[in-house]
């Protein structure tokens, strides 16, 4: 068995360390900090008893379970990111265990009055009974993805301790910067030398995921003309009216609170100007290729549509994509799948096997020529204050790892 109290005590001494990357930083990792996560687990990588524990030049670490069966078996890879989210503060992060959950409201802060509930948070009541890791609703949690890099290096440390659970040679990975679209940019596939492996950095219990969105990130630049506003007529021009002109010509109701299951969107996230000038962020997503690339036609559309009223160009639009689709990749070696969703019903966890609204590191290693399907690691509302982790999810995301390597070896 799994203890318990073992998982929670590393779990939260993961999260507790402050590892926020930074879309602005163009080093890797892109914060300093990531390096205080990254040596402890690898120094802890070698406590528990792996071999050839590896930590790069840009804090990607490896480490190797060996086989302990005498026969040729897949090498299968276990990965997991360290980073944790931009979005919302990492920092002095607070966790609070709610023992045996009553299924009602979870007071967080008492003082700021933040309340976790399942009456907005409907996933909150199927875990009633159970342990919950939250914050105390100033931080985000980091179990996205600290729980799934808890989870396998418990898994691998349960391995050790039990070798009448044969297994193959097992590789596990951890990477820094998955939050901002870099975990897999430096990842070397061929040093892991993994015949496949699997993500675990999924949500609920259940989650196997072996599609996800193709993915672009847009910058549009809005130069306006800035005038004395007493002699502009006939002469300013104002690029955030522009700027709102752009926005309100994309297709409304396609956008993330508007959308759901394999619907794709325009996200806009960040706006920032004047009137000389006015700068727009956005991400485009979509599953299916066709619809994502006339995502992106759209928006080039729109920027000629604009440019052509004035005598110059006043709208530059710049796209670059950020990952694709890995069901490419992964349905012609869709017994990996199978794999892990044997493992589950081994284990009485029902699958549910959905596309991710979202990418994974999984998603880029596929087309470096890792097919990597993603597994849930437990984890509940991402990248904000409310976010939570059942413990028994973590602990039965574990015993999927150790089962996952033991039916491997019976291939």
């Amino acid at each position: 068995m799994i203890s318990k109290d073992h998982l929670i005590k590393r779990f939260i001494s993961y999260v507790t360390v402050d590892t926020q990357s930074d879309p602005k930083s163009e080093t890797t990792p892109s914060t300093e900090k990531q390096w205080d996560l990254a040596r402890k687990l690898a120094k802890e990588l070698e406590t528990i008893g792996m071999e050839d524990v590896s930590i790069d030049d840009n804090a990607y670490i490896m480490a190797t379970l060996p086989s302990n069966v005498d026969k040729e078996v897949p090498t299968i890879g276990f990965i997991s990111h360290f980073d944790t989210s931009p979005d919302f503060s990492g920092k002095d992060v607070k966790p609070q265990i709610h023992e045996n959950y009553l299924g009602g409201d979870l007071l967080l802060n008492k003082k700021e009055n933040i309340v976790l509930s399942p009456d907005y948070f409907e996933d909150l009541r199927q875990y009633t009974g159970q342990t919950l890791i939250t914050t105390d609703g100033t931080t985000l949690l980091g179990a996205d993805d600290k729980a799934g890099v808890c989870e396998i290096v418990t898994a691998m440390e349960y391995l050790i301790q039990h070798p009448e659970i044969k297994h193959g040679k097992i590789r596990v990975g951890f990477t820094p910067d998955e939050e901002i679209g870099r975990g897999a940019h430096k990842f070397d596939v061929k040093k892991f030398a993994a015949d496949w492996a699997y993500t675990m950095d999924g949500s609920q219990i259940g989650e196997l995921e072996y599609e996800n969105f193709n993915a672009a990130g847009v910058e549009i630049t809005i130069k306006g003309k800035i005038v004395h506003p007493g002699y502009a007529k006939g002469k300013m021009i104002n690029s955030m009216y522009i700027a709102t002109e752009f926005i309100n010509s994309l297709p409304r109701m396609e956008t993330p609170e508007h959308t759901e299951g394999y619907q794709g969107f325009f996200h806009l996230t960040q706006i920032k100007g004047d009137v000389d000038e006015t700068k727009l962020e956005y991400i485009i997503r979509d599953h299916d290729r066709k619809h994502f690339e006339a995502r992106k036609e759209v928006m080039m559309n729109l920027t000629e549509d604009i440019n052509s009223r004035y005598d110059h160009d006043v709208v530059f639009t710049e796209i670059k994509d950020q990952y694709y689709n890995m069901r490419e990749k992964i349905e012609p070696v869709m017994h990996i799948v199978d794999i892990a969703e044997k493992a589950m019903k081994e284990l009485h966890i029902k699958p549910h096997i959905k596309a991710i609204r979202g990418g994974t590191d999984g998603s880029q290693l596929s087309y470096m020529g890792l097919p990597c399907p993603n597994i849930f690691a437990g984890g509940h509302n991402f990248h904000g204050r409310y976010e939570y982790v059942p413990v028994e999810s973590m602990i039965k995301a574990t015993e999927v790892i150790c089962k996952i390597a033991e039916l491997t070896a019976k291939q």
